[in-house]
């Protein structure tokens, strides 16, 4: 037999104990480069710039469209 609760959880006890159990919502901060919302601490996905620098290289779509 497994165990069983000595007595009932409270909705507010029950409520304090489900307070973490929620997805944050995601922070977005401007890119100092190009201004488009980016996560904190995290490469720019649009420009590709981290901390000032050239990180990754990102094809610009919209000139390849437009050819």
């Amino acid at each position: 037999m497994g165990a069983l609760p000595k007595q009932r959880i409270s909705r507010a006890r029950q409520g304090t104990r489900r307070r973490h159990h929620f997805i944050p919502a995601v922070q977005l901060v401007p890119c100092q480069s190009c201004r488009e919302m980016k996560r904190p601490h995290h490469v720019c996905p649009s420009c590709g710039i981290y901390r000032g620098r050239q990180v990754i290289e990102i094809e610009d779509t919209r000139r390849a469209s437009e050819a």
